[in-house]
């Protein structure tokens, strides 16, 4: 078993700027696990960068407002919206709230460097 508190792990700036917890990854938590989990975070009037992922990556936001940019459609975000991006999406996240906007990110498999394109 595995247990962690989402407040015990620390906040880090990640390569396409957005602000992330690294929730579960196999290679850093020593499990056996076909993805990984972060915990993001982009403040008011902030977006993250285009980037592009080799494998799928699912969002589900928790709290905040914004849209979300995928290849060439826009789609607003908000608590409760779950978005599948496909592999090799063009992908970037902006804030248009008033709070943080805050979100779990699903890469599966798990997340590693030499799979994500910052442009």
């Amino acid at each position: 078993m595995l247990v962690k508190s989402i407040e015990d792990i620390p906040f880090f700036r990640a390569g396409d700027d957005t602000i992330l917890k690294e929730v579960l990854h196999p290679d850093k938590d020593g499990i056996e696990l076909g993805y990984s989990i972060a915990f993001a975070k982009i403040e008011v009037s902030k977006a993250s960068l285009p980037h592009r992922l080799k494998h799928s990556e699912t969002y589900i936001f928790l709290c905040g407002n914004g849209k979300i940019h995928i290849n060439d459609e826009v789609q607003d975000i908000q608590k409760g919206s779950i978005v599948y991006v496909p592999p090799m999406g063009n992908q970037y996240v902006e804030n248009t709230g008033t709070t943080d906007l805050e979100f779990y990110c699903i890469v599966s498999p798990a997340w590693r460097e030499a799979d994500e394109y910052v442009d």
